[in-house]
């Protein structure tokens, strides 16, 4: 096995990880593919192929990591949540992840949410129904860079095609 063919299965593996790290934040994720791009096309050996995934890669790393920020950013701000009752939902969501296996993390976010915002509104119906659309605001944010970032996937594989042909 050729030093290329190794360096494309490990940037492979990365790009599935980074893919993977959207939904699951404890992984890295856009980062993870950039850089991957960024490896693939030095050490690759895909010649000019390799730079032009990059680039096309790169565009849709950053273009999903940009959109999930402001439309995430957008809805939080029109609903009126602080960064603070996410920043508790983030908490209590890596404590949710090694107190309950597998959902644990989703769980705690939701749960570390609401209360934040019940302690910020001191009504129970406000909290929920803030914390109900940061709730859809995060996942819209993770959908989309979650979107874009299997784009960036799916150009590295044709591009793996492009070089396996030439």
């Amino acid at each position: 096995m050729n030093p290329e063919t190794v360096v494309t299965i490990l940037c492979g593996l990365a790009i599935l990880v980074g893919v993977a790290g959207i939904i699951v934040p404890v992984l890295p994720g856009s980062i993870l593919i950039g850089l991957s791009l960024l490896a693939w096309a030095l050490w690759g050996g895909a010649g000019a192929t390799g730079w032009v995934v990059f680039g096309i890669g790169l565009v849709l790393v950053l273009a999903g990591m940009a959109a999930g920020a402001v439309l995430t950013g957008r809805k939080l701000k029109q609903h009126s949540i602080p960064g603070r009752s996410v920043v508790t939902g983030l908490v209590f969501g890596v404590a949710g992840m090694f107190l309950i296996p597998v959902v644990g993390l989703f769980v705690g976010f939701a749960a570390g949410l609401l209360l934040s915002e019940l302690h910020r509104t001191r009504a129970w119906r406000t909290a929920v129904t803030s914390s109900w659309a940061a709730l859809k605001a995060t996942g819209l944010g993770m959908i989309t860079e979650f979107g874009l970032a299997c784009l960036a996937a799916s150009t590295w594989v044709i591009g793996v095609w492009v070089a396996a042909a030439a």
